[in-house]
Protein backbone atom coordinates (compact mmCIF):
# COMPACT_ATOMS: atom_id res chain seq x y z
CA UNK A 1 0.00 0.00 0.00
CA UNK A 2 2.98 2.43 -0.27
CA UNK A 3 1.76 3.98 -3.46
CA UNK A 4 -1.75 5.15 -2.01
CA UNK A 5 0.82 7.56 0.10
CA UNK A 6 2.89 8.83 -2.91
CA UNK A 7 -0.80 9.70 -4.40
CA UNK A 8 -1.95 11.56 -2.09
CA UNK A 9 0.52 13.83 -1.64
CA UNK A 10 0.75 14.65 -5.35
CA UNK A 11 -3.47 14.96 -5.15
CA UNK A 12 -4.78 18.18 -4.31
CA UNK A 13 -8.30 17.75 -2.57
CA UNK A 14 -9.51 18.25 0.90
CA UNK A 15 -9.26 15.23 3.24
CA UNK A 16 -7.28 12.15 1.90
CA UNK A 17 -9.63 9.31 3.33
CA UNK A 18 -13.09 8.99 4.51
CA UNK A 19 -15.69 6.85 6.84
CA UNK A 20 -17.69 4.51 5.07
CA UNK A 21 -20.65 3.31 7.44
CA UNK A 22 -20.62 -0.52 6.44
CA UNK A 23 -22.59 -2.01 9.19
CA UNK A 24 -25.27 -0.61 11.62
CA UNK A 25 -27.28 -2.08 14.79
CA UNK A 26 -27.54 -2.92 18.34
CA UNK A 27 -25.01 -5.15 20.38
CA UNK A 28 -26.71 -8.16 19.46
CA UNK A 29 -25.80 -7.54 16.15
CA UNK A 30 -22.21 -7.19 17.31
CA UNK A 31 -21.88 -10.19 19.67
CA UNK A 32 -18.55 -11.07 18.97
CA UNK A 33 -17.31 -7.07 20.21
CA UNK A 34 -18.36 -8.64 23.87
CA UNK A 35 -20.35 -5.46 24.27
CA UNK A 36 -23.53 -7.10 25.84
CA UNK A 37 -23.50 -5.30 29.55
CA UNK A 38 -24.43 -2.18 27.48
CA UNK A 39 -27.46 -3.19 25.74
CA UNK A 40 -28.29 0.49 25.31
CA UNK A 41 -25.66 1.20 23.06
CA UNK A 42 -25.82 1.39 19.10
CA UNK A 43 -22.39 0.25 17.09
CA UNK A 44 -21.58 0.90 13.89
CA UNK A 45 -18.73 -0.30 12.03
CA UNK A 46 -16.60 1.95 9.32
CA UNK A 47 -13.80 1.51 6.97
CA UNK A 48 -11.54 4.33 6.41
CA UNK A 49 -11.40 4.35 2.78
CA UNK A 50 -8.83 5.96 0.29
CA UNK A 51 -9.67 7.54 -3.03
CA UNK A 52 -8.12 4.82 -5.79
CA UNK A 53 -7.32 2.31 -3.33
CA UNK A 54 -9.44 -1.20 -3.09
CA UNK A 55 -9.34 -2.02 0.01
CA UNK A 56 -9.70 -0.08 3.97
CA UNK A 57 -6.80 0.99 5.38
CA UNK A 58 -8.59 1.13 8.73
CA UNK A 59 -10.88 -0.45 10.62
CA UNK A 60 -13.37 0.94 13.50
CA UNK A 61 -16.29 0.20 15.71
CA UNK A 62 -18.19 3.29 16.65
CA UNK A 63 -20.75 3.46 19.99
CA UNK A 64 -23.74 5.88 20.16
CA UNK A 65 -26.53 5.97 23.44
CA UNK A 66 -29.72 7.79 22.33
CA UNK A 67 -28.37 11.55 20.24
CA UNK A 68 -25.61 11.88 21.66
CA UNK A 69 -21.99 12.01 19.11
CA UNK A 70 -20.41 8.58 18.38
CA UNK A 71 -17.94 7.44 20.56
CA UNK A 72 -14.62 5.69 19.12
CA UNK A 73 -14.62 2.40 20.72
CA UNK A 74 -12.03 0.28 18.66
CA UNK A 75 -9.46 0.94 15.81
CA UNK A 76 -7.85 -1.57 13.81
CA UNK A 77 -5.19 0.16 11.27
CA UNK A 78 -4.86 -2.04 8.15
CA UNK A 79 -1.25 -0.14 6.87
CA UNK A 80 2.32 -0.79 8.68
CA UNK A 81 1.95 3.40 10.02
CA UNK A 82 -0.86 4.41 12.38
CA UNK A 83 -3.39 6.20 10.34
CA UNK A 84 -5.78 9.21 12.55
CA UNK A 85 -6.05 6.71 15.93
CA UNK A 86 -3.44 3.81 17.36
CA UNK A 87 -4.47 0.11 17.24
CA UNK A 88 -6.86 -1.03 20.52
CA UNK A 89 -8.04 -4.26 21.81
CA UNK A 90 -11.32 -4.17 23.21
CA UNK A 91 -11.92 -6.57 25.73
CA UNK A 92 -9.18 -4.29 27.32
CA UNK A 93 -11.40 -1.52 27.45
CA UNK A 94 -14.62 -3.28 28.25
CA UNK A 95 -13.00 -4.61 31.54
CA UNK A 96 -11.44 -1.56 32.54
CA UNK A 97 -14.60 0.09 32.54
CA UNK A 98 -16.55 -2.64 34.32
CA UNK A 99 -13.28 -1.98 36.96
CA UNK A 100 -14.18 1.30 37.28
CA UNK A 101 -17.70 1.05 37.30
CA UNK A 102 -17.09 -1.13 40.27
CA UNK A 103 -14.22 0.80 42.27
CA UNK A 104 -14.36 4.24 41.30
CA UNK A 105 -17.19 6.32 43.60
CA UNK A 106 -19.80 7.93 41.60
CA UNK A 107 -18.47 11.47 42.95
CA UNK A 108 -15.30 10.97 41.54
CA UNK A 109 -14.04 12.59 38.60
CA UNK A 110 -11.56 11.05 36.02
CA UNK A 111 -8.58 12.13 34.01
CA UNK A 112 -7.26 10.47 31.11
CA UNK A 113 -6.37 11.27 27.27
CA UNK A 114 -9.54 12.43 25.99
CA UNK A 115 -10.19 9.61 23.49
CA UNK A 116 -10.01 7.24 27.04
CA UNK A 117 -12.12 10.02 28.75
CA UNK A 118 -14.90 9.52 26.40
CA UNK A 119 -14.42 5.99 26.42
CA UNK A 120 -14.58 5.39 30.20
CA UNK A 121 -17.78 8.01 30.62
CA UNK A 122 -19.74 5.96 28.43
CA UNK A 123 -19.14 2.53 29.48
CA UNK A 124 -18.04 3.12 33.14
CA UNK A 125 -20.53 5.80 33.66
CA UNK A 126 -18.42 8.32 35.44
CA UNK A 127 -17.31 12.12 34.80
CA UNK A 128 -13.94 13.03 33.04
CA UNK A 129 -12.26 15.91 32.99
CA UNK A 130 -12.57 15.62 29.17
CA UNK A 131 -15.64 14.75 27.22
CA UNK A 132 -15.10 16.03 23.59
CA UNK A 133 -13.39 14.40 20.80
CA UNK A 134 -10.58 16.78 20.64
CA UNK A 135 -8.28 15.18 17.97
CA UNK A 136 -5.14 15.77 19.36
CA UNK A 137 -2.48 14.80 18.48
CA UNK A 138 -3.40 14.65 14.93
CA UNK A 139 -1.74 11.00 13.77
CA UNK A 140 -0.87 10.96 10.01
CA UNK A 141 1.39 9.12 7.70
CA UNK A 142 4.02 12.45 6.61
CA UNK A 143 2.39 12.65 3.30
CA UNK A 144 -0.93 14.08 5.30
CA UNK A 145 0.67 16.26 7.15
CA UNK A 146 0.34 19.01 4.42
CA UNK A 147 -3.27 18.64 5.23
CA UNK A 148 -3.90 19.08 8.13
CA UNK A 149 -6.50 21.68 8.64
CA UNK A 150 -8.68 19.85 5.95
CA UNK A 151 -7.84 16.77 7.99
CA UNK A 152 -9.16 18.28 11.51
CA UNK A 153 -12.30 19.78 9.81
CA UNK A 154 -12.93 16.58 8.34
CA UNK A 155 -12.82 14.98 11.62
CA UNK A 156 -14.72 17.49 13.86
CA UNK A 157 -17.60 17.19 10.99
CA UNK A 158 -17.80 13.72 10.62
CA UNK A 159 -17.58 13.06 15.25
CA UNK A 160 -19.69 15.70 16.02
CA UNK A 161 -17.14 17.65 17.79
CA UNK A 162 -17.30 20.49 19.96
CA UNK A 163 -14.24 21.79 21.03
CA UNK A 164 -14.25 24.41 24.12
CA UNK A 165 -11.64 26.89 24.66
CA UNK A 166 -11.56 25.64 27.79
CA UNK A 167 -11.35 21.94 27.35
CA UNK A 168 -8.66 22.47 24.84
CA UNK A 169 -6.36 24.43 27.11
CA UNK A 170 -6.72 21.99 29.82
CA UNK A 171 -6.06 19.02 27.48
CA UNK A 172 -2.97 21.20 26.76
CA UNK A 173 -1.67 21.44 30.99
CA UNK A 174 -2.67 17.51 30.97
CA UNK A 175 -0.27 16.77 28.32
CA UNK A 176 2.18 18.80 30.01
CA UNK A 177 2.14 17.18 33.43
CA UNK A 178 2.78 13.81 31.98
CA UNK A 179 6.02 15.11 30.44
CA UNK A 180 6.56 16.37 33.45
CA UNK A 181 8.84 14.88 35.58
CA UNK A 182 7.16 13.18 38.31
CA UNK A 183 6.44 15.44 41.79
CA UNK A 184 5.72 18.19 39.27
CA UNK A 185 3.09 16.19 37.01
CA UNK A 186 1.41 14.94 39.85
CA UNK A 187 0.97 18.47 41.58
CA UNK A 188 -0.33 19.67 37.99
CA UNK A 189 -2.81 16.90 37.86
CA UNK A 190 -4.16 17.71 41.23
CA UNK A 191 -4.73 21.31 40.96
CA UNK A 192 -6.49 20.27 37.04
CA UNK A 193 -8.66 17.98 39.23
CA UNK A 194 -9.81 20.31 41.95
CA UNK A 195 -11.27 19.29 45.39
CA UNK A 196 -12.84 16.17 44.37
CA UNK A 197 -11.60 12.72 44.75
CA UNK A 198 -9.04 12.01 41.26
CA UNK A 199 -8.23 8.79 39.45
CA UNK A 200 -5.62 8.94 36.54
CA UNK A 201 -6.00 5.96 33.94
CA UNK A 202 -3.05 5.82 31.53
CA UNK A 203 -2.30 3.58 28.57
CA UNK A 204 0.78 2.25 26.52
CA UNK A 205 -0.32 3.91 24.14
CA UNK A 206 -0.33 7.07 25.30
CA UNK A 207 3.17 7.25 25.49
CA UNK A 208 3.20 7.00 21.49
CA UNK A 209 0.24 10.24 21.44
CA UNK A 210 2.38 12.37 24.15
CA UNK A 211 5.25 11.92 21.66
CA UNK A 212 3.63 13.24 19.00
CA UNK A 213 2.55 16.27 21.30
CA UNK A 214 5.46 17.02 22.85
CA UNK A 215 8.49 15.89 21.33
CA UNK A 216 10.98 18.52 23.06
CA UNK A 217 10.38 15.90 26.48
CA UNK A 218 9.67 12.66 25.04
CA UNK A 219 12.50 10.53 22.05
CA UNK A 220 10.54 7.96 21.62
CA UNK A 221 10.14 5.54 18.83
CA UNK A 222 7.96 2.02 18.52
CA UNK A 223 8.11 -1.12 16.58
CA UNK A 224 5.80 -3.60 15.60
CA UNK A 225 7.09 -7.42 15.92
CA UNK A 226 5.05 -10.71 15.33
CA UNK A 227 3.56 -12.55 18.25
CA UNK A 228 4.14 -16.03 16.80
CA UNK A 229 4.18 -17.32 20.52
CA UNK A 230 7.87 -17.56 21.05
CA UNK A 231 8.53 -15.12 23.23
CA UNK A 232 11.92 -15.78 24.04
CA UNK A 233 12.40 -15.00 20.42
CA UNK A 234 10.73 -12.07 20.35
CA UNK A 235 12.35 -10.68 23.15
CA UNK A 236 15.66 -11.13 21.64
CA UNK A 237 15.24 -9.39 18.56
CA UNK A 238 13.29 -6.42 20.23
CA UNK A 239 16.67 -6.20 21.93
CA UNK A 240 18.78 -6.63 19.38
CA UNK A 241 16.99 -3.22 17.72
CA UNK A 242 16.57 -1.23 20.95
CA UNK A 243 20.33 -1.78 21.29
CA UNK A 244 21.38 -0.75 16.98
CA UNK A 245 18.97 1.83 17.61
CA UNK A 246 20.39 3.12 20.50
CA UNK A 247 17.13 2.93 22.83
CA UNK A 248 17.68 2.38 26.78
CA UNK A 249 13.93 1.06 27.55
CA UNK A 250 11.04 -0.54 25.97
CA UNK A 251 7.02 -1.62 26.63
CA UNK A 252 4.78 -3.85 24.40
CA UNK A 253 1.19 -3.30 23.69
CA UNK A 254 -0.47 -6.84 22.60
CA UNK A 255 -3.28 -5.27 20.08
CA UNK A 256 -4.28 -8.70 18.25
CA UNK A 257 -3.36 -12.37 18.78
CA UNK A 258 -0.87 -11.97 15.96
CA UNK A 259 0.79 -8.71 16.88
CA UNK A 260 2.24 -6.71 19.29
CA UNK A 261 3.94 -3.36 19.13
CA UNK A 262 7.02 -2.25 21.33
CA UNK A 263 7.50 1.26 22.33
CA UNK A 264 10.95 2.70 23.15
CA UNK A 265 12.49 5.41 24.87
CA UNK A 266 15.79 6.79 24.09
CA UNK A 267 17.00 8.69 27.22
CA UNK A 268 16.70 9.40 31.04
CA UNK A 269 15.06 12.46 30.30
CA UNK A 270 12.44 10.61 28.68
CA UNK A 271 12.45 8.13 30.95
CA UNK A 272 11.97 10.36 33.78
CA UNK A 273 8.70 12.22 32.72
CA UNK A 274 5.41 11.12 34.90
CA UNK A 275 3.69 9.15 31.80
CA UNK A 276 7.19 6.98 31.36
CA UNK A 277 7.13 6.24 34.96
CA UNK A 278 3.88 5.29 35.15
CA UNK A 279 3.96 2.67 32.77
CA UNK A 280 5.91 -0.72 32.74
CA UNK A 281 8.43 0.18 30.94
CA UNK A 282 11.63 -2.29 31.48
CA UNK A 283 13.66 1.19 33.41
CA UNK A 284 10.42 2.51 35.50
CA UNK A 285 11.00 3.03 39.30
CA UNK A 286 7.57 2.92 41.31
CA UNK A 287 6.34 6.39 42.32
CA UNK A 288 5.96 7.61 45.80
CA UNK A 289 3.16 6.07 47.77
CA UNK A 290 1.76 9.44 48.62
CA UNK A 291 1.70 10.99 45.65
CA UNK A 292 -0.39 8.20 43.13
CA UNK A 293 -1.25 4.63 44.17
CA UNK A 294 -2.14 1.79 41.36
CA UNK A 295 -5.01 0.53 42.07
CA UNK A 296 -5.98 -1.41 39.00
CA UNK A 297 -3.86 -3.04 36.09
CA UNK A 298 -4.67 -4.98 33.05
CA UNK A 299 -3.31 -5.26 29.40
CA UNK A 300 -2.21 -2.00 28.39
CA UNK A 301 -4.40 -0.01 31.28
CA UNK A 302 -2.90 1.25 34.34
CA UNK A 303 -5.13 2.86 37.04
CA UNK A 304 -3.99 5.37 39.96
CA UNK A 305 -5.86 6.96 42.28
CA UNK A 306 -4.39 10.57 42.96
CA UNK A 307 -3.35 11.30 46.55
CA UNK A 308 -4.44 14.37 48.12
CA UNK A 309 -1.65 17.38 48.43
CA UNK A 310 -0.44 16.59 51.78
CA UNK A 311 -0.11 19.32 54.24
CA UNK A 312 3.32 21.05 54.57
CA UNK A 313 5.28 20.78 57.77
CA UNK A 314 5.96 23.51 59.92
Amino acid sequence: MLGWFAYLWLKPGPAPYHYQLVEEGGVGKFDKLGLEAWPDLTISKHEVRVQEVDKPIAVAHLATRGNAPPVLLNWENLTSEPVVSIDSNLSELTALATAIATHVPKDAVVLAWWDTSRQVRLLAGRDTLFTSHLGEPMIAPSHWRGRGDTIKKYEQEFWGAVWPAEERWKFQIFADALAADANEGVAMLRELAGPREAYLVVHVADIYKLGLMRPERLDMAYKDFPNNGNVHGMIGQLKAWMKDNHYEAYTLQFFSEKAMRAYFLRDDKSGNTLLAQMLPFTNSTPLEPQAVELIYKHGGYRVYKIQPAQPSGG
